[in-house]
């Protein structure tokens, strides 16, 4: 059997040995979703789907050929369709999902679709509470730029590639394996990536223990002589199971692989990637954040272990350009004479970030920081989720006084319902830092245009950071055009 029919043969379990089914996606504007979807179009299956609004994601979607629709509607869902296929984050009472249920229909989750797609590939599944879409775009890469090749199943937008999904004739996924629902438990990784074991998604494992438990579980689904590379120092680290285990860091020498020599210029960074029995001197990567480096660390240990030649990774690295809305640089920094910061008159920094964690927040402001230590830093933050901003706020408050000045929006409820007592005036009135107010997302534009415009003038060198994983994304644009006009 060829490689790449291997593949087709859990394509072939899912829709027929054709491969012609129509498939329905509930939920394609999900990015973990809409990559599955990809995949099918593919293969030269028809695909359609529902979506609770229109977004960059759905347009895209609906620009290659696939048929959207943004209404819970069972007339305008598809009667023929061979497999349905559904995002954990549906509601149960979903009109269209309950339909096809009790119609006979074929119905999986999307955790379902990966299991048997990928029940005959070579698979290196990157899982964790943060960094696991950095990482896993960053392995995907280094395969694809090395030549090497995979199969790309992505929690984010490549910007290299500007897609969530690639295709290969190599037998090999890169997947991100996603703790939400217990989806990662199953897959069955050759090689398996944990990046962190944090308390989140506590609406699912109720306690930090379960949330532990769920990446013990999921690494005693490696393979028979699988490999398992993991962050040096997880709380229940001797607890994760494989044949072969490499941990790496960002610097402590008690890793088996960390960077050492680092050094920052412009935004960036180069530094020295120590590996068992090697070193990869004078990496650079393009993309800001220190935890970028750590996460640059794991994937060199990746393409490392399937014996890519050192100058393919470092040459890969390089070109790497980044995840959309993982420290993306919107408005990026400017290059200056002496191999700094760039910090010029009248500049400002604008970087835009997924992050809805407290640690992730943390990290993404101590990387900016680090990176533009002379600059006052500003961040804009969307929680998500009533849960976890009822399960944090302590820890959202005490991250976001680490910046300078900070402006929350209300809380994006996403498939949630509201929670008495649970809102952004919440953090707001734990937080230390004078410096903080809550304002209505439609009322963000005009104090940007108004209070913040005016500080730039005023006060030349600062970094305005936006973060959050709802939609604050599509203030991104309208605010970059406000600064660049100033």
């Amino acid at each position: 059997m060829g490689e790449e029919s291997k593949i087709d043969k859990g394509l072939s379990s899912l829709v027929g040995n054709s491969g012609s089914g129509n498939v329905y996606f509930i939920g394609i504007g999900g990015i973990g979703m809409s990559a599955i979807a990809r995949f099918f179009q593919s293969r030269g299956v028809k695909v359609s789907g529902y979506d609770k609004t229109p977004s960059a994601l759905t347009k895209e979607l609906e620009a290659s050929g696939i048929s959207i629709h943004y209404e819970d509607n069972i007339d305008l869902a598809p009667k023929d369709a061979a497999l349905i296929v559904y995002t954990p984050a549906i509601p149960v009472d979903h009109k269209e999902l309950v339909y096809y249920q009790l119609h006979g229909y074929k119905v999986v989750k999307r955790s379902d679709v990966l299991e048997m797609i990928t029940e005959s590939s070579f698979n290196i599944c990157i899982a964790g509470t943060h960094g696991k879409t950095t990482i896993t775009t960053m392995i995907a890469h280094l395969l694809r730029d090395s030549g090497y090749g995979c199969n790309a199943f992505l929690g984010g937008i490549s910007v290299n590639y500007g897609t969530n999904f690639w295709s290969s004739d190599r037998n090999v996924c890169v997947i991100e394996a996603d703790e939400y629902d217990r989806s990662f438990l199953k897959l069955n990784p050759d090689i398996a990536v944990i990046t962190a074991m944090d308390a989140d998604h506590l609406d699912i494992y109720g306690t930090e223990e379960s949330v532990e438990q769920g990446f013990i579980d999921f690494s005693k689904k490696i393979k028979q002589g699988g490999l398992l590379v993991s962050k040096f120092g997880l709380k229940r680290g001797n607890d994760l199971k494989a044949a072969r285990l490499v941990t790496y860091s960002l610097q402590n020498h008690s890793a088996d692989t960390y960077a050492a020599d680092i050094r920052m210029m412009n935004g960036s960074y180069e530094f020295d990637a120590i590996l068992k029995g090697s070193r990869l001197e004078n990496v650079k990567l393009n993309m800001g954040g220190l935890h970028n480096v750590e996460n640059a660390v794991a994937a060199i240990a990746v393409a490392s272990s399937l014996k890519i030649e050192n100058e393919k990774i470092k040459a890969a690295v390089e070109s790497f350009r980044g995840v959309k809305r993982r420290f993306e640089y919107i408005i990026a920094p400017s290059p200056s004479p002496q191999g700094g910061e760039g910090r010029g008159e009248a500049e400002v920094v604008f970087i835009d970030d997924y992050a809805h964690h407290p640690e992730e927040l943390r990290a993404l402001i101590t990387g900016a920081k680090s990176l533009f230590s002379q600059m006052k830093c500003t961040v804009i933050f969307q929680p998500h989720l009533y849960t976890r901003t009822k399960d944090h706020a302590d820890g959202f408050a005490e991250v976001l006084d680490l910046a300078d000045e900070v402006v929350l929006l209300p809380v994006y409820p996403a498939r949630e319902l509201p929670i008495a007592g649970v809102n952004s005036e919440m953090i707001l009135k734990k937080m230390k830092t004078p410096n903080k107010r809550v304002i209505a997302k439609e009322e963000l534009t005009d104090w940007i245009k108004n209070v913040y415009v005016k500080k730039l003038t005023k006060e030349p060198g600062q970094v305005l950071i936006t973060a959050g994983a709802g939609d604050i994304d599509t203030l991104v644009g309208p605010i970059k055009k406000i600064i660049e006009k100033t």
